[in-house]
C-alpha cells in the first residue's frame, strides 16, 4: 500500500472519529436540552390558549417557562407522535424541563380551582362569593335562600358561574331527594320543602353539629304542639330584608316586625327557608332527637341547655345571665 494511500485512510479515521464525536456531543446536548433542568424560576400556573405550537410557545414564553419557543417548536414536531398540545390552565413546576413541560400540556390535568359555599348563607351571600371566584366567568344573580347546598366545588379555568350555580343546586335536589326518602315517621313536616325550610332555621341556632338534632327536636315538639317557632334567626332575616339569617342581634320592636317570615308573629313554619342549610341540618331535622323539649337558651360557649317546661327555661336563661355578669 501507498504512502498517500495509507495517508488517505488515516485522514478518514480522523474524521470519522471526529463525526462520532460530534454526533456523541450533539446527542449529549439535546439530552440535556430535552430531559435537562427548565428555564422557569417559580411553580406557576399558565394558560394555554387553542392554537399553534408557535402560539404556546410564545405564552411559555413570556411566562417564564421556556427560555427559546425555537427549541420547543422543534421538541414539538420531533415528539408528534407522543399526543397532541391541550389548551387549558396548567401548572409548571420551577425548573422543569422541556420533556416534562410537553407531557404536561400532553397529558397534564388543568388547574382545579374551588369555590366554597359554608353552611348558613342567604342567596345574596351565596351570590356574591360566587361571582368573586377567580378564574370563573360570568355574573349571578342571587338564588332563592336554600337553593343550593353548601360544600366546595371544584371548577376549571374559564369556567361560567351560573354552570356552577345550577352544579351546588343539583346537589341540593339530589342530596335532600335522598334523605327525604329514608326520613324518620311522625314527622310533623310533610314535604322536602318544609324540610329544607326548618333545617334552614336550625342551621342558624348553634354552631354545634351535635346540637342540631337536639334543635330539631325543640321547633318539632313545638310545630306537634301547635306553638310559635320563635326561632331568632326568623326574626334576623326579616328585619334584615333576607340579607342575612344570624350574626346580629334583635331588639323586642324586632320581635313585632310583620314579615312573614317572622315566627314570633306568625305560627308555623315561614314560607321559604331563611339561608342554606347543610346535609348536617337537614338530616337533623328528618331525624331529630329523642326529646320531649320545647325550650332551649344558650350557655355562653357556644352551646345549648334544654327544657321541657316553660318555669325550667326562665332558671335556665337567669343562669345564664348570671354567667354573662
Amino acid at each position: 500500500m501507498s504512502i498517500w494511500r495509507r495517508g488517505l485512510r488515516g485522514r478518514f479515521v480522523l474524521i470519522l472519529i471526529a463525526l462520532l464525536m460530534t454526533v456523541r456531543l450533539t446527542d449529549r446536548a439535546v439530552r440535556q436540552t430535552y430531559h435537562g433542568p427548565g428555564a422557569g424560576q417559580i411553580t406557576q400556573d399558565v394558560v394555554i390558549p387553542p392554537g399553534s405550537a408557535a402560539n404556546v410557545a410564545s405564552v411559555l414564553a413570556q411566562a417564564g417557562v421556556i427560555a427559546h419557543p425555537f427549541l420547543f417548536r422543534l421538541a414539538v414536531i420531533l415528539t408528534r407522535g407522543q399526543g397532541v398540545l391541550h389548551a387549558g390552565e396548567f401548572r409548571f413546576p420551577a425548573h422543569e424541563s422541556l420533556a416534562g413541560i410537553l407531557n404536561i400540556l400532553r397529558h397534564g390535568a388543568p388547574v382545579q380551582h374551588q369555590v366554597t359555599f359554608p353552611e348558613g348563607l342567604t342567596g345574596q351571600q351565596i351570590a356574591s362569593i360566587l361571582n368573586a371566584a377567580p378564574a370563573a366567568t360570568g355574573h349571578v344573580a342571587p338564588p332563592p335562600d336554600g337553593a343550593i347546598l353548601p360544600q366546595t366545588y371544584d371548577y376549571l379555568w374559564g369556567a361560567k358561574r351560573d354552570a356552577i350555580l345550577k352544579r351546588a343546586e343539583a346537589a341540593l335536589h339530589k342530596q335532600l331527594s335522598a334523605a327525604w326518602d329514608a326520613r324518620a315517621s311522625g314527622l310533623p313536616i310533610t314535604t322536602p320543602r318544609q324540610a329544607l325550610i326548618l333545617a334552614s332555621i336550625v342551621q342558624q341556632e348553634t354552631p354545634l353539629p351535635a346540637e342540631l338534632p337536639k334543635i330539631a327536636a325543640v321547633y318539632e315538639n313545638r310545630l306537634k304542639l301547635g306553638m310559635k317557632l320563635q326561632a331568632d334567626p326568623t326574626v334576623i332575616f326579616a328585619v334584615t330584608d333576607g340579607k342575612q339569617s344570624g350574626g346580629v342581634g334583635i331588639t323586642k320592636a324586632d320581635l313585632a316586625n310583620p314579615s312573614p317570615y317572622n315566627t314570633y308573629v306568625h305560627g308555623g313554619l315561614p314560607p321559604g327557608p331563611i339561608c342554606a342549610p347543610g346535609l348536617a341540618a337537614i338530616m337533623a331535622v328528618l331525624h331529630p332527637a329523642d326529646s320531649q323539649a320545647l325550650y332551649f337558651v344558650a350557655t355562653g360557649d357556644g352551646g345549648h341547655v334544654f327544657s321541657r317546661t316553660f318555669q325550667q327555661q326562665l332558671k335556665n336563661i337567669e343562669r345564664y345571665r348570671a354567667q354573662l355578669k
